[in-house]
């Protein structure tokens, strides 16, 4: 496998979860932060928890463009203003620190999305036809609470895949080094199959790759599953990652050497689909 594609690190067991949130003064709910637990966090009943995940880390994929867009609405395309069809989705993410004396949330992290549309297309990639189209990107630097915002919509399929949203976040580590998390986060069959039966989405027909065919989904993406809830102002969705910073094989960049807007070929490792071709993250 190439290295981007191992798990590594670790998933934080409700057991040591409890501990540590225990030792930092934090109910299990306050300001939205719940425990993690090997579950899936599909499986949190109270609205106010969300999971801290301190893993597990996935491929970047061909796909990350560092575009060095610090915006909180993704929707637009900056090269002509306009605005991606989709359903819109509010993702709300917290960003902790979590080692054996507590967690803290990490100010002035910045936390990269990058997903495709509504028809599985990404932005800027040459082998998408899309260079110097700029939607669905972009990043915030989290505030004092270790929170930053994102408008988007729900993304679309691609061949090989299952829907995802891709999630990349750069700090400081224990050691004084850059330290990067890259994952990704993903949604329940029922909730996908829900939303695909609408438009945009339903034109594209039926995703070819469920989460539990997906061979990334199978290093961990249980742990990353998103719950949206609707509101007032439509859908949003609350995820906390928790990050272990002394770890520094989790903390090594996560770039793809191929990646990137230049259309970078796919991570020709792993188990392929059916055609023989592995399928891009």
């Amino acid at each position: 496998m190439h290295d981007d594609d191992e798990p590594v690190g670790r998933v934080l067991g409700r057991r040591q979860a409890l501990a540590i949130l225990g030792m930092s003064g934090m109910a299990l709910t306050v300001a939205g932060v719940g425990v993690a637990g090997a579950a899936s966090a599909s499986s949190t009943t109270n609205a106010d928890t969300v999971d801290i995940v301190v893993k597990p880390e996935m491929t970047e994929g061909p796909y990350f463009v560092d575009e060095n867009l610090n915006r909180s609405d993704i929707r637009v395309d900056t090269s002509d203003g306009s605005v991606v069809d989709g359903t819109a989705l509010r993702l709300n993410l917290r960003i902790m620190s979590v080692a054996s004396t507590g967690a803290v949330p990490i100010k002035g992290a910045q936390v990269d999305v990058w997903h495709c549309d509504a028809f599985g297309v990404y932005s800027d990639v040459a082998a998408e036809g899309t260079v110097g189209k700029k939607y669905l990107r972009g990043y915030q630097l989290t505030n004092g609470d270790g929170k930053v915002q994102f408008l988007t919509i729900l993304p679309g399929w691609y061949q090989g895949r299952a829907i995802h949203i891709h999630v990349k976040v750069r700090t400081t580590g224990t050691d004084g080094n850059p330290y990067e998390f890259t994952s990704q986060l993903f949604f329940t069959e029922e909730f996908k199959t829900a939303y695909l039966a609408t438009q945009p989405y339903a034109s594209k027909g039926t995703p070819d790759t469920t989460n539990s065919t997906d061979m990334w989904y199978a290093t961990g993406g249980d742990q990353m599953v998103l719950s949206p809830k609707t509101t007032d102002e439509g859908l949003k969705a609350d995820f906390t990652i928790g990050m272990d910073l002394s770890d520094t094989a989790v903390g090594a960049s996560d770039s793809f050497s191929a990646g990137g807007g230049g259309g970078g070929t796919p991570p020709g490792d792993g188990v392929p689909p059916g055609d023989g071709t592995p399928p891009p993250a």
